[in-house]
């Protein structure tokens, strides 16, 4: 047995199945910690359980017209905790949607495709290597 922490997840999508398929496809490719919300205000209202990644949808709007979308979430999620990496998703396939987002300090914008999965991974991947990185560096920096 393992005594490394596994990686938790907050998977934050109005559409359930698409959220289901999601976690699913993350869950059999590696062994995370998910936590799945409807709304961004269940992820707000959750951050105390301490994310690694929020993958969050752009407009989250689909279950009540009135709920947060996904930037004015990523504001909070940002407020809240800015080292928390927040991974846009969206079925915008807009340049000017994917600039609002890094612009709102997103760590990666994907659109919903067929290639969708493989590219949260590899997002998700290049996140956790980049701050090994950056603690090695650190570390480093501490004994000079």
């Amino acid at each position: 047995m393992s005594n490394e922490k596994k990686i938790k997840l907050f998977l934050v999508d109005d559409d359930a199945l698409y959220l289901k398929l999601l976690e699913i496809e993350l869950l059999e490719h590696a062994d995370f910690e998910i936590e799945t919300y409807a709304t961004g205000e269940l992820c707000i209202a959750n951050l105390e359980n301490d994310p690694d990644v929020i993958i969050l949808d752009y407009l989250l709007d689909g279950i009540d017209k009135t709920a947060m979308n996904g930037i004015i979430t990523l504001d909070k999620i940002k407020a809240y905790n800015p080292d928390i990496p927040v991974v846009m998703l969206s079925s915008q396939d807009k340049i000017e949607v994917a600039v609002d987002c890094m612009l709102h300090k997103a760590s990666d914008y994907v659109v919903k495709s067929e290639t969708a999965f493989i590219r949260l991974q590899k997002s998700i991947s290049t996140i956790f290597h980049t701050r090994k990185i950056e603690k090695t560096l650190n570390w480093y920096m501490d004994r000079m």
